[in-house]
């Protein structure tokens, strides 16, 4: 299994949006690298749904449930989408700011390279995250 970090702006498609769908699609990611990285989900991967903007906050968990295939909004077969399902609201949201300041979670690409919206993360950070979330 791998984990991963989807993010979004709250105000365009939040986790309570994405929890009312129960199941929806991840797309509009228009760079490369997002790109590859959602070729590289597999079904039953964990995905950390990060808040951008204003709360800039890991939210909740979902869960890769159907692999990549091309985006159904668009006709451009060099986009991708895949399938996410919620799987649980964390109990307190994990802000930016306590990821920047915890020192295990400096090499995270969250910290690194902030701005990708879909990017790889370890099992030891999700597991952090998922940890720092109940404290």
């Amino acid at each position: 299994m791998n984990y991963w970090l989807v993010k979004t702006e709250p105000s365009e498609y939040s986790w309570d949006d994405f929890v009312k769908l129960g199941r929806d699609h991840w797309d509009g990611v228009r760079n490369f690298t997002a790109r590859n990285n959602l070729k590289k989900m597999s079904n039953g991967d964990q995905v950390l749904f990060y808040h951008s903007v204003n709360e800039k906050s890991v939210v909740g968990v979902a869960e890769v449930v159907r692999e990549f295939y091309p985006d159904p909004t668009i006709d451009d077969e060099r986009w991708v989408v895949v399938d996410l399902v919620p799987k649980m609201k964390l109990k307190k949201p994990v802000t930016l700011e306590m990821v920047k300041l915890n020192k295990s979670l400096a090499d995270m690409v969250l910290v690194r390279l902030s701005r990708l919206s879909v990017q790889p993360v370890t099992n030891e950070e999700f597991d952090m995250i998922i940890n720092m979330s109940e404290d």
